[in-house]
């Protein structure tokens, strides 16, 4: 397997990173992977959705020498000053840094905007003129919007259907004109709905698997938008954080200056999910065995059904996915049930 070499190689011969949005889930993810590989990684957070307690689980999970490796900036991406010092001396950047949720962006534009066109534009310029090797960023299946075809390719997009979607979208647009105008390249990891440990079940634009958790957990009642036939492609933070990792260490030329989708090519509807985590929850709250969902309105902005096409992925970046729905949900249940 592709990625096992690339950690051994990683091991052998330990780079300098920077993880943006460093405290949030997928960030926090990442860099308790890359410590745990030996290497050296500057962390970048401003707190507005990330958390210091994942810092320190992070501290917990990794050992005091591969905790020395880690050094935390407290900052902004809006600030290019802060984005051009967190970038010296980086081999890699993992930029995750962004304002998430379609509900977000449509009741505040303006701030979905600002963090990820702006700083995602702070970030490029920043990265290009420290001459890091590579540079990979977040992108979303939001870019997809209205496009019906399953499942997606990476080719194929519609019209956006959320002021976030088209925030990731420009970001696309941006890394392709970099590449071409400065011969800059980077490459998008279009993620379809992550999810697992650290995902917040907190505020108004929670995720649905760490809400759903969170209520049965607790013997809270669960909201389906509505008739709960919605699919999507969700995929465990474990595959996220590989395609990281096999992104920014890709150096053959034809796979460098793409999007790849980052998912395990498949679809659970919502009803499907609610079901199988209720399963889940019942081995920690058997009272959450009989326990209905309510159901409500469709949400605006959303797509129907999502499914990402991962051959280009599996093909170009040695892409694997290892853990299904399944078995993630299975690892996120048990750590929901210690953590909440």
């Amino acid at each position: 397997m592709k990625y096992d070499d690339v950690c051994d190689d990683l091991r052998a011969h330990p780079r300098a990173w920077l993880v943006t949005g460093a405290a949030g889930f997928i960030g926090s993810n990442l860099v308790e992977t890359l410590l745990a590989l030996d290497q050296t990684v500057t962390g970048l957070d401003n707190f507005s959705t990330g958390y210091r307690r994942n810092l320190e689980m992070i501290r917990e999970n990794v050992s005091p020498a591969q905790w020395a490796r880690f050094c935390f900036v407290e900052g902004d991406v809006r600030d290019l000053a802060q984005c051009r010092a967190v970038c010296g001396g980086v081999d890699y950047v993992l930029h995750e840094a962004a304002l998430g949720s379609v509900p977000r962006s449509i009741e505040d534009p303006l701030l979905s905007n600002s963090n990820n066109i702006d700083g995602f534009l702070n970030m490029l310029v920043a990265a290009r003129d420290a001459g890091v090797r590579n540079f990979v960023y977040a992108a979303s299946s939001s870019t997809y919007g209205d496009d019906p075809g399953l499942p997606k390719v990476e080719e194929r997009i519609g019209a956006p259907l959320s002021p976030y979607a088209v925030t990731k979208y420009v970001n696309e647009l941006y890394a392709d004109v970099f590449n071409r105008c400065y011969g800059f390249s980077s490459i998008g990891l279009r993620y379809f709905n992550v999810f697992g440990k650290r995902q917040d079940p907190n505020g108004a634009y929670a995720a649905v698997i760490p809400v759903w958790f969170a209520a049965l957990l607790k013997g809270l009642p669960v909201r389906i938008n509505g008739d709960g036939e919605t699919s999507r492609d969700f995929c465990h933070i474990a595959n996220t954080v590989q395609a990281n990792i096999l992104a920014a260490c890709a150096s053959e030329p034809e796979a460098r200056g793409k999007v790849y989708n980052v998912a395990v090519s498949d679809r659970t509807t919502l009803n499907e999910l609610f079901y199988a985590i209720r399963d889940e929850v019942a081995r920690h709250n058997p009272k959450a065995a009989n326990v209905e969902p309510e159901y409500g309105p469709f949400r605006p902005g959303d797509v129907r059904h999502s499914q990402a096409d991962i051959s280009r992925a599996k093909k170009l970046l040695g892409y694997a996915p290892q853990i299904r729905v399944p078995q993630g949900l299975r690892l996120s249940g048990d750590w929901y049930a210690k953590n909440l």
